[in-house]
């Protein structure tokens, strides 16, 4: 049942978020009456000219009662912490099954785009009872992905790949909001979330124009870029092969290993000298300036596709 002093719970994530708010309220206003109401008790049995007995406080309450309510403060702030670490850590991989969505945010509007290439601005139809991995980058400054139902927030950052993810639990719309001001019409980038029954949503992406997947849009750039002249298997120029690349170590020229997930292979296209791969020369031009987030985020959806396919070496 909604009320105006509470937030619909319409996530696997709001359950716990809301849980743990109660809990640390709880404890809170426990904490509170009995402190207070102590202060109030002592002030008025102990005030001047009172007959309350006054003397050495029992040996009891000095050691034991002291040693205890210690040791249950420090054991009720780790349990805390350990609920809501674990609730923190656990919301940040998303599960490999999670449809994966694009969104790229910019002044002042959220542009997402589906696997199967459909486009929306200041929109979001998700799937009910179903992951969604969102995968984000900005064009501009620093934003904020916030959905208040949903119990998520996330940064997104210029430079930079962010993500996050959720299990959609009701049905509805829900307000899509940046939370990070960004500039002058700040308030006005708004957007909604359609959460849809999972047959009706795949009805609407069958009503949506046809366009092509990241990954195909990835591949074009690949090609019409020149990025196949040198990365192709066919290429005859000495440059890492990409087929089997993404998530797999790299060594590094420098000894270091690193990890080629979507940060890695988005400093790879714009600052290629800063992580040369043992064995190759730092010959790769920058295309900072060249692409845009959207692109590079079409190039990374392409490689991530090759993730299948087996090195060549």
């Amino acid at each position: 049942m909604n009320s105006p002093f509470r937030l619909p719970e319409a996530s696997t994530h709001a359950v716990t978020v809301d849980h743990i708010f109660y809990l640390l309220l709880l404890l809170s206003g426990a904490t509170a009456v009995l402190v207070f109401g102590l202060i109030l008790l002592f002030a008025v049995r102990y005030r001047r000219g009172s007959s309350a007995k006054r003397g050495p406080m029992p040996e009891i309450l000095s050691r034991e009662f002291e040693i205890g309510w210690t040791v249950a403060t420090l054991l009720t702030f780790a349990f805390l912490f350990w609920w809501a670490s674990s609730a923190d850590l656990g919301s940040l991989a998303a599960p490999p099954s999670a449809l994966e969505i694009h969104v790229v945010a910019k002044q002042w509007m959220w542009k997402t785009q589906h696997p199967s290439g459909a486009r929306e601005i200041n929109a979001l139809h998700v799937p009910l009872d179903q992951p969604v991995h969102l995968l984000m980058s900005s064009q501009d400054v620093i934003h904020s992905f916030f959905v208040p139902a949903f119990r998520v927030k996330k940064d997104v950052v210029p430079g930079r790949d962010t993500d996050i993810w959720f299990q959609a639990s009701k049905s509805g719309t829900f307000p899509l909001l940046c939370a990070e001001y960004c500039g002058t019409n700040h308030s006005m980038m708004r957007g909604k979330i359609v959460v849809m029954r999972q047959d009706d949503y795949a009805g609407w992406l069958v009503q949506q124009p046809e366009g092509d997947d990241l990954a195909h849009e990835g591949a074009k750039l690949f090609v019409s870029q020149g990025c196949s002249g040198c990365h192709a298997a066919s290429s005859n120029v000495h440059a890492p092969r990409l087929a089997g690349l993404y998530g797999r170590a790299v060594q590094l020229a420098d000894g270091r290993t690193v990890s080629a997930d979507d940060a890695y292979i988005r400093d790879s296209i714009l600052q290629p000298k800063r992580d040369v791969v043992a064995g190759y020369e730092p010959v790769m031009p920058s295309f900072k300036g060249l692409l845009d987030d959207g692109e590079i985020q079409s190039l990374t959806a392409y490689i991530r596709s090759l993730s299948k396919e087996q090195p060549d070496d």
